[in-house]
């Protein structure tokens, strides 16, 4: 693989994973946080702003998904993959901590 696969893999994972929580929250009918709100990743936006937010994701991590061409022999693609997801969870944590306050 070239190096571009494995940056393209690390990014999937953050943008699949980053999907999961706007996705639960638009479709729940729950106003969070996304980079439109105002502030930008503070303030609330809609349900429908959240569903968006997310299908842009889940496109986004998809199509690096195809481009890193991540497979069960390349270890170290599938280590950066879920580099990514782990890295976008505990931001996401910290990022959001506040939020039920």
């Amino acid at each position: 693989m070239k190096w571009y696969h494995y940056i393209a893999g690390f990014f999937a994972g953050a943008f699949l994973t980053n999907m999961v929580p706007h996705l639960v929250n638009g479709i729940s009918g729950n106003a969070f946080p996304t980079p439109f709100a105002n502030p930008p990743g503070h303030g609330l936006s809609s349900p429908l702003t959240n569903v968006l937010w997310a299908l842009f994701n889940l496109l986004a991590g998809y199509f690096l998904f195809r481009v890193s061409k991540i497979n069960s022999k390349s270890k170290l693609g599938l280590f950066l993959f879920f580099a990514g997801v782990i890295l976008i969870s505990i931001l996401s944590s910290i990022a959001f901590m506040d939020k039920a306050k």
